[in-house]
């Protein structure tokens, strides 16, 4: 028989439910959900080459959705999740804005194009967000201390 008075661990549902109600895991379903917006766009357009830079960005945004809901980058320290997060939302944002300010003024007589760029936009928008409150985490968690001031070794 077995025991019912075992520790009970959350399933993925409510881990994801709990996760996405914090403010970095609704940043991060955001960035999801407006990088899925622009891959349709993108898919829809004549030109959809530019879908790369979404399907790309999603990708790297599940996968940090992912590790940090399950709590996996307190357990896997052999790579600095809060650098290696802020170097991705920080290219995420620059490489956003960038195309979608070139499909924004390439894009005349192509509806999905446009539309797709200004998504972009509100994707860099999120992106940039995210890569501030990082670079406020990664600020706070430094320690100041004083140099010396003596010429002693």
């Amino acid at each position: 028989m077995a025991d019912t008075t075992a520790s009970f661990s959350p399933s993925c549902v409510e881990r994801l439910k709990s996760y996405v109600n914090t403010p970095k895991g609704f940043t991060l379903a955001a960035e999801i959900l407006v990088s899925f917006i622009i891959i349709i766009c993108y898919a829809a357009s004549v030109y959809g080459g530019y879908s790369a830079l979404a399907i790309c960005e999603m990708i790297f945004s599940m996968i940090f959705f992912g590790i940090f809901m399950m709590d996996l980058d307190k357990q896997i320290l052999v790579i600095n999740w809060v650098w290696t997060d802020l170097f991705r939302a920080g290219i995420g944002a620059v490489l956003y804005i960038i195309t979608s300010l070139i499909n924004f003024i390439g894009g005349s007589g192509d509806g999905a194009r446009i539309a797709g760029a200004v998504f972009g936009l509100i994707a860099g928008l999120i992106f940039a967000y995210d890569t501030y409150t990082i670079f406020l985490q990664v600020k706070s968690n430094r320690q100041h201390s004083a140099a010396p001031t003596d010429d002693r070794v």
